[in-house]
């Protein structure tokens, strides 16, 4: 293949989920390192699922994003790109695409998470996989990683769009009081002894979207808490609600700025979990669309992905 006609092949990374409900447990299995889940918890999990449409979409939005940002980065004709998705924890896994795309003979290969906050334990285990890929399949070809850009204004912008269009499903009297209650997945506390940035990105994109809505009132906390014994990150959604409940609050407008497209955490563990929650505290709880294959996201990923190529033409 001639140098120029040469592609430079982009990896979205993400986390998986399972495509029917027979897959739920094999996808469990694989997200547990190979340890069984307990039976009650894997049809706990599958009800889930169940009521959300029988499978996870976060795969069929990750294709549709992969297909628009090829087509976004293609359109200036200078260069060639391809657009993969690679899996963490099921198919297409990260393994099976790397070797996809080293049939299409790459100039390069950069590796962008489908998330904007970095962490060792989600981001760092992509890159991770990346690297068993590499090993594996004893690959040259020069691979960097897209850093953290939990505070892009695209991003950003995108966000406040979103919340200030969700805000309109309250009654327009109440709508300036309404609390905003931004959401992030939690994960374990021992990150903190790590000095994980992922606390600090998390509030950094909180920040960055709350000093553009004016004087809503805003608040967080963390979402989807594991079943391991071990402490995770709070304070929790549930005691966030219950605080507003107290508080005398009859709204809440939760938006989940630690995801980019809807999974089971955003319609089950809000849509349904959450919001069921909230009703027996007398508060009409709902949330913000999710970015999933929106042209703001893809318009996002272009950015993100042009300063990444600048900055490595300006370091090499």
């Amino acid at each position: 293949m001639p140098e120029s006609k040469r592609p430079t092949a982009v990896l979205l990374m993400a986390m998986g989920g399972p495509d029917s409900l027979e897959n739920v447990e094999p996808f469990l299995l694989d997200v547990r390192g190979g340890r069984p889940t307990p039976p009650e918890l894997v049809e706990e999990i599958r009800e889930r699922y169940r009521a959300t449409g029988g499978k996870s979409p976060a795969v069929g939005i990750s294709k549709d994003v992969a297909k628009k940002l090829e087509q976004r980065l293609n359109e200036s004709g200078d260069k060639r790109y391809r657009v993969y998705v690679g899996l963490r924890h099921w198919h297409p896994f990260i393994k099976e695409t790397y070797a996809e795309l080293l049939g299409d003979e790459p100039e390069q290969i950069i590796g962008l998470c489908l998330a904007p906050q970095q962490s060792s334990l989600s981001t760092g285990a992509y890159r991770k996989k990346v690297e068993e890929a590499q090993a594996a399949l004893q690959s040259a070809c020069p691979v960097s990683y897209v850093g953290s850009w939990h505070r892009h204004p695209g991003l950003v912008a995108a966000i406040v769009e979103n919340i200030q269009q969700a805000l309109l499903k309250f009654p327009a009297e109440v709508r300036a009081t309404v609390p905003v209650l931004f959401t992030a997945h939690s994960l374990p506390e021992r990150i903190v002894a790590m000095k994980d940035p992922y606390p600090a990105e998390v509030q950094g994109t909180v920040e960055a979207v709350t000093s553009l809505l004016g004087k809503q009132p805003t608040r967080f906390a963390y979402q989807s808490q594991g079943r391991s014994g071990e402490k995770w990150l709070g304070p929790t959604v549930e005691s966030a609600v219950e605080e507003l409940a107290r508080e005398g609050h009859h709204y809440v407008l939760v938006a989940p700025i630690g995801f980019l497209c809807d999974h089971v955490e955003t319609l089950y563990d809000i849509d349904i979990e959450l919001k069921r929650f909230a009703a027996g505290f007398g508060l009409q709880l709902e949330r913000i669309p999710m970015l999933n294959d929106s042209a703001a996201l893809v318009d996002t990923l272009v950015s993100v992905l042009k300063a990444h190529e600048s900055s490595l033409c300006s370091t090499s």
